[in-house]
C-alpha cells in the first residue's frame, strides 16, 4: 500500500493538541503542541474494522491493529492520525483497548513539541524488523526479538 498522500490529525478523536511531521524515526511522526500529564487519554486510533480474513488480504497495509481475536482496525482508512505514531522501544503511549475502542494513553508526562511514541508489540513470531527509535534501551528490533534472535 502507498503512504497516504497527505497525513492529517482528525481532531475529533483527539484530546491534545496534536500535529504531524517529518519524523527522525520514520517518515510521518505526531508531535503533542502541548504538555500532557500521565496517565491522560491521547488519541484514539481508529480507521476501518475489518475481520482477520480481510487483514490477511491487506498483508501490505502499514496501519492494522489488532482489536480483538475478531477484528482488527485498518487505519490506513479514515483513521485518526493515530496511525502516524511511530514505534519506540522506550515510549511514552500505551494501547489501551476499552469497550472496543483502541486509546493511546500517556504512560508519563509528554513534553511539548516530543513525538509520540508507542511500542508495536509485534509478535515474536513476525519476520525480525530492525528498529530506527534512537531509545538508549533500544531492542534493535520492532517486534520483540533482538536482532541476535534473543528474546528481550
Amino acid at each position: 500500500m502507498t503512504p497516504k498522500p497527505n497525513p492529517r490529525i482528525n481532531h475529533k478523536y483527539c484530546h491534545f493538541r496534536l500535529r504531524i511531521r517529518r519524523s527522525k524515526i520514520h517518515r510521518w511522526g505526531v508531535y503533542t503542541d502541548q504538555d500532557i500529564p500521565a496517565n491522560r487519554k491521547v488519541i484514539e486510533y481508529i480507521g476501518e474494522r475489518i475481520s482477520h480474513r480481510e487483514a490477511h488480504q491487506r498483508w501490505h497495509s502499514r496501519y492494522l491493529f489488532l482489536l480483538d481475536d475478531q477484528w482488527m482496525i485498518d487505519g490506513a482508512v479514515e483513521g485518526s492520525g493515530a496511525e502516524f505514531i511511530n514505534h519506540s522501544c522506550e515510549p511514552n503511549l500505551e494501547a489501551c483497548i476499552i469497550k472496543g475502542h483502541i486509546y493511546y494513553m500517556s504512560r508519563r508526562p509528554v513534553k511539548e513539541g516530543e513525538e509520540l511514541t508507542i511500542d508495536y508489540n509485534y509478535n515474536r513470531t513476525d519476520e525480525k524488523m530492525p528498529c530506527s527509535c534512537g531509545a538508549k534501551n533500544c531492542r534493535g528490533t520492532i517486534n520483540q526479538m533482538r536482532l541476535d534472535g534473543q528474546p528481550r
